[in-house]
C-alpha cells in the first residue's frame, strides 16, 4: 500500500497523523467531527456530530428523517460491533391496502413511502454504547450552522438543484427551495427550523423522536396526507445491534452487515472474483474489469432474489457467502464472453452520506446513513425530509422481501471494515445499487492491485445500476484500448465523466497498530475531505479525557 509521488496518477494524499480523523463527504461536517474529537469525544461522538451536520449541509442525502448502518471496532479488543437502524414498515399497511387504493407498485413518493426512520435511534445506541461527551453537546454544531448558515458547495448544489421537482408540497419548498429555487453554489442558505429540531433533540434526547414532539409532527404529517404511521409504530421501534459477517479475499478479512442490507454482496462477488486471476492484470486492464463485472452480475442476481427481513423470513446468508457456492457460480463465467442472461443461482442452507472516524485511541467506526433516494419521500416535517424506504420492498407477497407489518425493507446502504495483521481500515462507498460493487472494487484495488487507499477510492471504476443484462457504466479515465475490449467482449459501454457521480463517492480510515499512524482518504467524487484533529497544542477548550 505504498504511493509514490512521481509519476502518481491520483488527485489527492492520503491524510496521515497520530491523532484522530474524520472523512465525510462535507468539509463543514468533517471539521464539525474533527473538534468533537479534540474535545475528548469518541469516534462515536464525531460521527454522530457530523452525520447531523450532512443532513444539513447535504439535505437531499441524510438526515434523522433517515437509516443508519455502522460498525466499530474497538481498539483494546479488536471487537467488531454492528448496529441495524433501518427502520420499519407501519402496521397499518399491506400489499392489499396499498391494491384497495389504487397502487400498483411500492410507492417510492410520498406518505406511504415513508417507514418509520430508525437513525436517531442508531445514535442513541451507539452514543450510550461507545460515546464520550453529553449528548447535548454533539448537536451544537449543526444548530450554529442551521441558525447561521453554510455556503452551499458544487457537487451538493447539482444534486439540490436537479432534485427539486421532486419537492412539491408548499412546506418542502419553502424549507429547500427560499424564493423558488435552489440555492446557487456558494449561496447562503439556513434552515432555522431544523436548528429547532436539533435543539429539542439534543434537549429532550431520543425519546423527542419516537415519543415526543418531533414524533408528534410527523404523525401529524401523516395524517394530514392520507398516511397509515401511528404512535405505536414509533414508540416500538428499536435499533438492533447484530454481528457482522466476514469473508475472506486472498488473505485479508472483509466485513459487512448481515441482511436486510446488500453487503453479502459484497462479499460474495469477493468470492466469486477470488476464482480468476485478477492480480496479474492491470486494475485497468480489459480482463480484470471483466471479471469484475461478470461476477457483479451473478451476485447482484442473488441479491434481487434472496435478500429480505432474516426477522421475517429465511435468508440463506451462509449459502450466499459461502466459498463453494462462489466456486459453482464462477464457472458461469466465460473468460472472454459477456454474459447478458445470468440467472440467480440456488445456495446451500438507494442515496446516501458515508463517512469513518478514527479517534486517537485508534477506535474506529464505519457509517453509513441515508434518507434513500435524493430527498427522500419529498416529505419534509420540522426542516427534515423523510425517507422513501418503503420503495424498496417487494410488491410480489411471495417474495422474501415482500411488504409486511413492522418489517425492515432491502437496503442498499452497507458499511465496510477490512483487515490484515497491523492494517485495519473502515470504508464506504455511496449511491444506491452501486455500494456492493464499488465497495469489492475497491477491496481489489487494494488487495489485488497494491493501491493505498487514496488511489483505491479514486481508481476509475464501473457500475451497473439494473440487474441483468449486459449494459455497464464505466469512467472515460479507463483507457480507450480496454474500452474497445469490452466491447468486442459482448459489454454494451455507457462511458461517463472522468469521475462520475454514478460511481458514488467515498471515504476510508485507517489504524496501522504497529506504527501507531491513522491515516484517512476522501473521493473527489464528492465535495468532502478528511481532517484530522486539531493537536492539543492549537489550543482546545476541552481537557482531553
Amino acid at each position: 500500500m505504498t504511493a509514490f509521488a512521481q509519476d502518481r496518477w491520483q488527485a489527492r494524499s492520503m491524510v496521515m497523523t497520530q491523532g484522530g480523523i474524520v472523512a465525510t463527504s462535507q468539509t463543514l461536517a468533517s471539521q464539525a467531527g474533527a473538534q468533537i474529537l479534540a474535545r475528548g469525544g469518541s469516534a462515536v461522538d464525531a460521527a454522530i456530530a457530523a452525520n447531523a451536520v450532512l443532513s444539513l449541509v447535504e439535505p437531499m442525502m441524510s438526515g434523522p428523517g433517515g437509516d443508519l448502518f455502522a460498525m466499530y471496532r474497538d481498539a483494546k479488543t479488536g471487537k467488531l460491533t454492528g448496529i441495524n437502524a433501518s427502520g420499519w414498515s407501519p402496521a397499518g399497511l399491506s400489499i392489499d391496502w396499498l391494491k384497495a387504493h389504487d397502487f400498483y407498485t411500492m410507492p417510492s413518493t410520498g406518505i406511504h413511502a415513508v417507514s418509520v426512520p430508525g437513525a436517531v435511534d442508531g445514535w442513541a445506541k451507539m452514543h450510550q454504547r461507545f460515546g464520550k461527551l453529553p449528548w447535548r453537546d454533539l448537536f451544537q454544531p449543526v444548530i450554529y450552522y442551521a441558525r447561521n448558515g453554510f455556503p452551499v458547495t458544487e457537487i451538493i448544489q447539482y444534486d439540490w438543484e436537479n432534485s427539486a421537482g421532486k419537492l412539491q408540497d408548499p412546506y418542502a419548498r419553502s424549507v429547500y427551495l427560499p424564493g423558488g429555487r435552489a440555492p446557487k453554489v456558494g449561496e447562503i442558505f439556513r434552515n432555522p427550523d431544523l436548528a429547532r429540531a436539533y435543539e429539542i433533540l439534543a434537549d429532550q434526547g431520543p425519546k423527542a423522536f419516537y415519543k415526543g414532539p418531533i414524533a408528534e409532527a410527523i404523525l401529524a404529517t401523516s395524517r394530514q396526507l392520507g398516511g397509515t404511521l401511528t404512535a405505536a409504530d414509533f414508540a416500538n421501534y428499536e435499533a438492533e445491534w447484530v454481528q457482522p459477517l466476514s469473508t475472506t479475499y486472498r488473505g485479508w478479512n472483509v466485513y459487512q452487515m448481515p441482511p436486510n442490507g446488500q453487503g453479502i454482496g459484497t462479499l460474495e462477488m469477493l468470492n466469486i472474483m477470488e476464482q480468476f486471476p485478477i492480480p496479474e492484470y492491470s486494475q485497468t486492464s480489459a480482463e480484470a474489469f471483466h471479471y469484475k463485472i461478470e461476477a457483479q452480475k451473478l451476485a447482484y442476481q442473488d441479491l434481487k432474489r434472496w435478500i429480505g427481513d432474516p426477522r421475517k423470513v429465511k435468508v440463506p446468508t451462509e449459502g450466499l457467502r459461502s466459498k463453494e457456492y462462489a466456486k459453482e457460480r464462477a464457472k458461469l463465467i466465460d473468460p472472454i464472453k459477456a454474459q447478458c442472461d445470468s440467472e440467480p443461482g440456488e445456495p446451500p442452507g438507494h442515496d446516501t452520506v458515508y463517512l469513518s472516524v478514527i479517534d486517537r485511541e485508534g477506535n474506529i467506526v464505519s457509517w453509513i446513513q441515508s434518507i434513500s433516494d435524493i430527498f427522500g419521500s419529498g416529505v419534509v416535517v420540522d426542516g427534515f425530509a423523510l425517507q422513501d424506504r418503503m420503495g424498496g420492498f417487494s410488491f410480489d407477497p411471495k417474495h422474501p422481501n415482500a411488504l409486511a407489518p413492522h418489517k425492515r425493507p432491502y437496503h442498499t446502504i452497507i458499511p465496510g471494515f477490512l483487515e490484515k495483521g497491523d492494517q485495519h481500515i473502515g470504508f464506504g462507498i455511496m449511491r444506491g445499487m452501486n455500494q456492493a460493487q464499488a465497495q469489492a472494487q475497491f477491496v481489489s484495488n487494494i488487495v489485488d492491485h497494491h493501491m493505498n487507499m487514496q488511489a483505491a477510492l479514486e481508481a476509475p471504476r464501473f457500475t451497473k445500476l439494473t440487474i441483468g443484462g449486459c449494459d455497464v457504466r464505466i469512467e472515460s479515465r479507463v483507457p480507450e484500448e480496454t474500452r474497445d475490449e469490452l466491447n468486442r467482449r459482448g459489454h454494451v459501454l455507457n462511458v461517463g465523466g472522468e469521475y462520475s457521480a454514478y460511481m458514488g463517492g467515498g471515504q476510508a480510515v485507517m489504524l496501522d497498530s504497529s506504527t501507531g499512524v491513522h491515516s484517512a482518504a476522501s473521493s473527489p467524487r464528492k465535495d468532502g475531505a478528511a481532517i484530522p484533529e486539531p493537536d492539543p497544542y492549537f489550543g482546545t477548550s476541552t481537557k482531553r479525557n
